[in-house]
């Protein structure tokens, strides 16, 4: 399994790339493409191009949660399908992945959108998708974790905004949010976006569902942005018992917690650009 970094809030010193808040990955495994996450903007598509990376010919784009800096790319994409069809380029139509939950409408701090602005219904005019809260195998060997289950009890207690369900408002505890798990040779390779439902959370359910223990990296955002006292703890301590071989912290996890990570496990540095490989 071949990872690129698409979109991060950070580029690597002397590759010029375009970084922006948000999250997109390039994966491929088993001679399939997939899109994880499309970031904020079009970044992703002018870092894909840069990298010599053809985005017309994915099989999936998989979506790890509802919020702007992990979908707004996707009028972009539409945009770039579009205009293939237009101009008769060669493309695939790629099965869009996620949470039954990801297109509902989402509010927070006096913003009445911070969710997708493309709706399920117009999303669908483009690309066949498909909405699971069961995980869904992509390769032999890379899954969709779904709704991940979440039983600590120092992550994911705080809601972020509302979600908008029936024209009711409700606490939103980002149930969409979820992660794809690759099984390597060496150990399960753990790529989240946000980690809204807890990064301890997720590594628990990603080895209950591929039935291994061993953790050989984790790369994503850990959602520790000046966190409680007894979230970081938490993590540290999970961190330090798992001792995973290494970690790419990176989007939504902010210095001091990186600071903190750093003296418990192996902590890379992460940035768009970066290329990584797992047999």
């Amino acid at each position: 399994m071949k990872l690129t970094v698409l979109v991060d809030n950070n580029t690597l010193i002397d590759r010029y790339f375009y970084g922006e808040p948000g999250a997109s990955y390039f994966i491929e495994d088993e001679g399939k493409k997939i899109l994880f996450d499309v970031g904020y903007s079009d970044v992703f598509i002018k870092n894909a191009q840069k990298l010599n990376i053809d985005l017309l010919n994915l099989d999936f784009v998989v979506l790890s949660h509802g919020h702007l800096d992990h979908t707004w790319g996707l009028d972009p994409l539409i945009r770039l399908y579009t205009e293939a069809i237009i101009e008769n380029l060669n493309h695939k139509n790629p099965i869009i992945i996620a949470h039954p939950l990801t297109f509902y409408s989402k509010k927070n701090n006096g913003l009445n959108e911070i969710g997708s602005i493309i709706s399920e219904v117009k999303l669908s005019k483009h690309f066949n998708i498909k909405l699971s809260k069961e995980p869904v195998w992509l390769t032999k060997k890379l899954v969709f974790l779904g709704e991940i289950e979440r039983k600590n009890d120092f992550e994911a207690k705080i809601p972020i905004g509302k979600i908008v369900i029936n024209n009711s408002e409700n606490d939103d505890y980002l149930l969409d949010d979820s992660a794809l798990v690759y099984k390597s040779s060496t150990g399960l390779i753990i790529i989240t976006s946000c980690s809204h439902s807890g990064i301890c959370n997720i590594i628990e359910y990603a080895k209950k569902i591929c039935e291994e223990n061993r953790i050989t990296d984790i790369i994503g955002g850990f959602h520790l942005l000046e966190p409680s006292k007894e979230q970081l703890q938490g993590t540290l301590e999970y961190m330090k018992k798992l001792k995973p071989y290494e970690v790419h912290a990176c989007h939504c996890t902010d210095l001091n917690s990186k600071i903190a990570l750093s003296k418990v496990i192996n902590l890379i540095e992460v940035g768009v650009g970066l290329k990584l490989e797992y047999k």
